[in-house]
């Protein structure tokens, strides 16, 4: 059974960083971690995605301060977020599948197994 839990969150300050995990297991050998955030009234909405080898890519309004890598033992993806502002609020949510022709989506409709996220909190 696929499972992902997720840690890392809480209160920061603007202009911090944070980092949050996803430790995950179950998958077939050939899988996709992604990270999404949401926030109230808001759909979720994708961050990135790292694959089993190791490639990470992200969203267009990532704008270099969001860094997504995965542990040697490969049982946990963690997210990196620099330079934090008060928009990145939200829970930040991981989210896994396998590839696709070799290819990670980012979109959430192509997720279906996820975890129950965590809350940052970014304060000016």
């Amino acid at each position: 059974q696929v499972q992902l839990v997720e840690s890392g969150g809480g209160s920061v300050q603007s202009g911090g960083s944070v980092r949050l995990s996803c430790k995950h297991s179950g998958q077939s050998y050939s899988y996709c971690v992604a990270w999404f955030r949401q926030t109230p009234g808001n759909e979720r909405e994708g961050v990135g995605v790292i694959d089993s080898d190791g490639r990470a890519r992200y969203v267009d309004f990532t704008k270099g301060r969001f860094t997504i890598s995965e542990d040697a033992a490969k049982t946990t993806v963690d997210l990196q977020i620099d330079d934090l502002d008060p928009e990145d609020s939200a829970t930040y949510i991981c989210a896994t599948r396998w590839r696709i022709n070799g290819i990670c989506p980012t979109g959430r409709k192509d997720y279906h197994v996820w975890g129950q996220g965590t809350q940052l909190t970014v304060s000016s």
